[in-house]
């Protein structure tokens, strides 16, 4: 049976010795609320490597600027995104669909596969205390970000080893480093974009791509993010046969005044239509599964930009999320990086 969650009090037998795998994402809301959201804006926002600037300096700001009044907004943005089935977010049910295939990828009396997120629930604290319960001395962590920075991956891992401390018998722990152009990844954003284009009556005359934007003191401090969107992009052009033209890198989701990655997704998308461009596709390969940065920044807000300038045709690309391929990259990572422990 695959591994999900162990309920309470289910402990392993003390003479097992399994391996954990912990799949790591962003986070969410509990629920799509204002209320929800401010919890979860509080804790994301108030994380050192999201918002570099002095606690004194951005603290006032957070409390006095933002939590009365952003809140509100997000939530109505998560609202239309929701997915009203589980009541959660799209995030969480692809996350946990991830693991659930993957452990079926594995004997589970070898192999435990769960999932935890860096802000709200589940949390890495409780994700590694059931793998460790279940009797998992080693294990790998995986944070789905396929390029470093250390506004995501790094503050992962900070949350596991923050955790990790508190543990007077520690286990053997790998944390999954990115993957820009790893071929099963760029293999699997293949297989999607083709299926998508294939379901267009008429094909798109430009693949847009949409990384999440990163403030340029990022770059500067020694992150590579930037670097790594370029493999990324420009792998999947070879491995689709298109240009720079046919394929434009572009990064989405400015947030305050500092300067960022550019050109921004909404100016470049915008502007299109006046060039005689009015069917694209936008495909956001930082994001391993849908959520409200590209569901509703892309899929709502962006298309309504673009038709308002003229666009005709803007066509979502999925993210991976739990297509075949996605687990297929999934289980060839985790493969991978447990080389001497399986």
């Amino acid at each position: 049976m695959s591994f999900i969650h162990v309920p309470p009090g289910e402990a392993a037998s003390s003479t097992a010795e399994r391996i954990g795998v912990l799949l790591i994402n962003l986070g969410t809301p509990e629920d799509s609320n204002a209320s929800g959201v401010r919890t979860y804006l509080n804790e994301f926002l108030s994380d050192r490597r999201v918002i570099e600037a002095p606690p004194l300096v951005w603290k006032p700001i957070l409390l006095g600027a933002i939590l009365p009044f952003r809140p509100k907004k997000t939530a109505a943005a998560y609202s239309r995104i929701w997915n009203r089935e589980h009541d959660e977010s799209p995030l969480r049910v692809w996350t946990r669909l991830q693991a659930q295939k993957l452990a079926e990828r594995f004997d589970s009396n070898e192999v435990m596969v769960t999932w935890g997120m860096r802000y709200g629930t589940p949390s890495l604290a409780q994700a590694v205390s059931d793998l460790l319960q279940a009797g998992c001395t080693r294990i790998l962590a995986m944070p789905l970000y396929p390029q470093y920075c250390a506004a995501t991956t790094a503050t992962a891992n900070d949350q596991l080893f923050r955790y990790l401390m508190k543990l007077r018998r520690q286990p053997a722990v790998r944390t999954l480093p990115s993957f820009p152009d790893d071929p099963a990844y760029i293999g699997a954003l293949e297989a999607v974009i083709r299926r998508t284009y294939a379901s267009c009556e008429q094909a798109p005359q430009m693949l847009v791509t949409s990384f999440h934007g990163m403030p340029l003191t990022s770059i500067a401090k020694g992150d590579s993010y930037a670097a790594e969107c370029q493999r990324t992009t420009e792998a999947l052009r070879q491995a689709l046969g298109m240009s720079a033209e046919d394929m434009p890198l572009t990064y989405q989701s400015r947030f305050g005044p500092a300067k960022w990655l550019s050109p921004a997704t909404a100016d470049f998308v915008s502007g299109l239509p006046e060039k005689g461009i009015t069917r694209i596709a936008v495909v956001m390969p930082g994001f391993v599964s849908d959520c409200i940065e590209t569901l509703d920044e892309i899929g709502n807000e962006l298309r309504e930009d673009f038709v308002k300038a003229g666009g005709k045709e803007l066509t979502l690309v999925p993210c991976l999320n739990d297509a075949p391929e996605a687990i297929d990259m999934l289980e060839t990572l985790t493969r991978r990086e447990l080389s001497g422990w399986l």
